[in-house]
């Protein structure tokens, strides 16, 4: 299966890019870059990556969006993500990503200050996508100072983002904070990432055990049922039918199921039309 690595031109993606060309072999490896618009500097970032990728006579995908420079880091997110889907589609391959420990703590940090549910605890759990650097892939979890270490003794080369500096962007707050942590702490926290990803899995076994083949649901069953398992039984259906959806829209789904009049529709994202009949729905794949 080929590996698609996604990368930035950042030091993390830039030393995933070199740790990986030194463990597999070109013809297995394909480089996705995604310039998001969002500054002047983006398209040289992409085009630095393009350079260094095909010097390792590697395979090159360039995407690009015009999102400008106020757009929100979800928005931003779900635009590469849509990409790297896209460019794995087509090479029959999964996504590999420079994610490493402190990510992962930021993540869950953010996470609890927005107020999530179960799945915020555990995140990086999406199928189709590997984080080798929080896996273990090359021999040990990597935190952000064992990623500099590595990039420093093997001389990447990588080009700073100018936005990681700015305090506009809660992630950069939290990573102030995150940094005084020890590396102690951050692997306690990551064994309960571990515990609370194995409960996740199981919740997912057990939502696709119920899932109706046809993905057609009564509407009487959601009206008394508790909000946290409604939500599950709905994302659950909705990823069985390729759907991604953000936790307020599935919110707002279950609010339509419940109150919605018979023939009015639900606009779920990329224009998924989901029909309410007077019993029942049906979410088309």
């Amino acid at each position: 299966m080929k590996r698609v690595l996604a990368v930035s031109g950042g030091i993390d993606s830039m030393t995933l890019l070199d740790l990986m060309a030194e463990r597999f072999p070109a013809e297995e490896l394909v480089v996705a870059t995604f310039d998001h618009g969002t500054r002047e500097s983006s398209a040289k970032d992409a085009e630095f990556v393009s350079e260094v990728a095909s010097a390792l006579k590697l395979k090159v995908y360039r995407g690009k969006a015009e999102l400008g420079a106020g757009v929100s880091e979800e928005k931003a997110r779900a635009e590469r993500y849509r990409f790297l889907r896209e460019v794995a589609f087509l090479e029959k391959g999964e996504i590999w990503t420079a994610h490493h420990l402190d990510d992962l703590v930021e993540t869950v940090a953010i996470n609890l200050v927005r107020g999530t549910g179960i799945r915020g605890l555990a995140p990086f759990s999406s199928p189709g996508i590997r984080r080798p650097f929080i896996e273990g892939e090359f021999g040990e979890v990597f935190d952000k100072a064992k990623v500099l270490t590595r990039a420093a003794e093997r001389g990447v080369r990588f080009r700073e983002d100018p936005t990681n500096a700015s305090e506009d962007y809660l992630r950069n707050r939290v990573r102030k904070r995150t940094r005084e942590m020890s590396r102690e702490e951050k692997l306690r926290l990551f064994e309960l990432f571990l515990r609370q990803k194995a409960v996740v899995k199981e919740i997912d076994e057990i939502i696709e055990a119920i899932l109706p083949e046809d993905l057609r649901f009564f509407r009487g069953d959601f009206s008394e049922m508790d909000e946290k398992v409604a939500l599950e039984i709905l994302r659950g259906g909705l990823g069985r039918a390729g759907v991604s959806a953000t936790r307020p829209q599935v919110r707002g789904f279950l609010t339509a199921i419940r109150e919605y009049a018979p023939g009015k529709k639900f606009n779920l994202p990329n224009d998924h039309l989901v029909k309410m009949n007077k019993h029942d729905f049906q979410i088309r794949v």
